[in-house]
């Protein structure tokens, strides 16, 4: 049975999600049509380039990314104090970024109201819209109809571009967090499209090995700083304390290592280091890379340890939480 995303959204147990979205009949959409021989793959920069946009305007931060070619994978984090901190002014700025301004709340920008209740509505539409910047509904319809509405004219067709509603997943402990992440920046690895996590191209790590997303050659027209992936604080040289719990390092050497065993073909020449962080998981070699290849397999709302499924299940007014793929780190 169909869940509403308020049901599966708790953000007094946890800022950061995993959510999916696949395009209708999983076809070759974003990829090469081995019918036609039609390459479409300069629509992964379409997504690429949106949810940096989106996400300079909302007040959730990316995690992972992972841009296939029939369906991509997105690890958010929404930042409910940052939300909170925005202005009146600010709110109505970066919404209408995206949607067009009522003559209302235009009157009460030039402060030419002319009661107190025109007032109070055009506040009451502000905080509706401060709301929504703070919503991983709201984000993922922005990116999903975009792209749904280019495509369809690209092809001189209407109809579905994504088979239904994007799913997500409660990622409740930090040991969640990691795993949903190098699952999802192993998705080329995995499937065969890479060599290595070095050049896995339209993913998290690529940028993050790189400095920079994957480009085309003619990037879409937008005008926005761009806003930075979500940031590792384990550095010694980091000093903020917003972020990833990890250290950067750590964590490209762990999906590095993790890559290059899952590429079967390779495992003659695969050196055994073992990552120095899968000790501070508690996790054997393994358990891990079983978690990393298929995390995403069986679809759970939530993902945790025990306690941290408990007290999301009795919060998001569940009686029980599946437990063919819990993650039992703790």
């Amino acid at each position: 049975m169909t869940q509403s995303r308020q049901s599966q959204v708790s953000l007094s147990d946890t800022p950061y999600y995993h959510c999916i979205s696949r395009c209708v009949r999983r076809a070759y959409l974003c990829g090469e049509d081995k019918y036609t021989e039609k390459s479409f793959e300069h629509r992964r920069q379409w997504v690429v380039e949106r949810m940096h946009y989106l996400a300079s305007l909302f007040s959730i931060d990316i995690c992972a990314y992972a841009i296939m070619s029939n369906h991509y994978h997105l690890v958010l984090h929404v930042d409910e104090a940052s939300n909170e901190a925005l202005s009146h002014e600010e709110v109505c700025e970066r919404w209408c970024q995206l949607y067009s301004k009522p003559v209302l709340v235009e009157r009460w920008q030039s402060t030419q109201t002319i009661s107190e209740a025109e007032n109070k509505v055009a506040l009451s539409i502000i905080d509706n819209w401060r709301d929504r910047l703070a919503d991983i509904s709201w984000f993922m319809r922005c990116l999903n109809e975009f792209i749904a509405r280019k495509a369809n004219k690209e092809d001189e067709c209407s109809g579905r571009f994504w088979e239904g509603r994007f799913k997500s997943q409660a990622l409740l402990d930090e040991d969640a967090l990691l795993t949903c992440m190098a699952y999802v920046d192993l998705n080329p690895v995995r499937a065969k499209i890479s060599d290595s996590v070095e050049t896995s191209e339209y993913t998290s790590a690529y940028e993050r090995i790189h400095g920079v997303a994957q480009q085309n050659e003619k990037p879409l027209a937008y005008t926005f700083t761009k806003k930075p992936l979500f940031g590792f604080i384990g550095d010694e040289n980091e000093q903020s304390t917003r972020g990833i719990p990890f250290s950067l390092l750590d964590y490209i050497e762990l999906v590095d290592w993790s890559g290059r065993i899952i590429r079967e073909d390779k495992r003659g020449a695969i050196s055994m280091h073992r990552p120095s962080i899968l000790s501070q998981l508690g996790l054997d070699d393994d358990t891990w890379l079983s978690l990393a290849s298929r995390f995403g397999k069986d679809y759970h709302g939530a993902v945790g340890s025990l306690e941290a499924l408990a007290v999301y299940a009795s919060h998001t007014g569940k009686r029980w939480i599946a437990s063919k793929n819990q993650l039992r780190l703790h």
